[in-house]
């Protein structure tokens, strides 16, 4: 099951609220809180287009540019910084950076990760 749904390039969340008997969700990917509900799938579907037609609009309104989502920069924490070190000290040894390090692991991560499949990776 897939958790997420897409729309003029924003991917939002698909959640449930049993106690509140919801469909809920938030944009991903961006610092802005853009959320979302409907009691029927069709009504969050909707009301996730509409609140993202919404912050588009105000963008323009405020001749603000909309953030992108997933733009290709995150910060990264590790929780052991010996595994920080280690791979630090690899991409210095091997003559490269450790954004290359981290991202050449998550590609390999992901190779093995055959839930996540992303519209257009076929």
């Amino acid at each position: 099951m897939i958790n997420t749904m897409e729309y003029k390039g924003y991917t939002g969340s698909v959640e449930f609220s049993e106690e509140d008997s919801i469909l809920f969700g938030k944009v991903q990917g961006i610092r802005s809180l853009i959320s979302y509900e409907g009691t029927t799938v069709s009504e969050l579907i909707a009301d996730f287009h509409g609140a993202v037609d919404d912050y588009l609009s105000f963008c323009i309104s405020e001749n603000k540019e909309p953030e992108k989502s997933f733009k290709g920069s995150f910060n990264v924490r590790f929780r052991d910084p010996l595994l920080h070190k280690r791979a630090a000290v690899y991409a210095f040894r091997h003559h490269t950076s450790l954004n290359h390090v981290i991202e050449e692991s998550v590609k390999q991560f992901l190779m093995h990760a055959d839930e996540l499949t992303l519209p257009g990776e076929r």
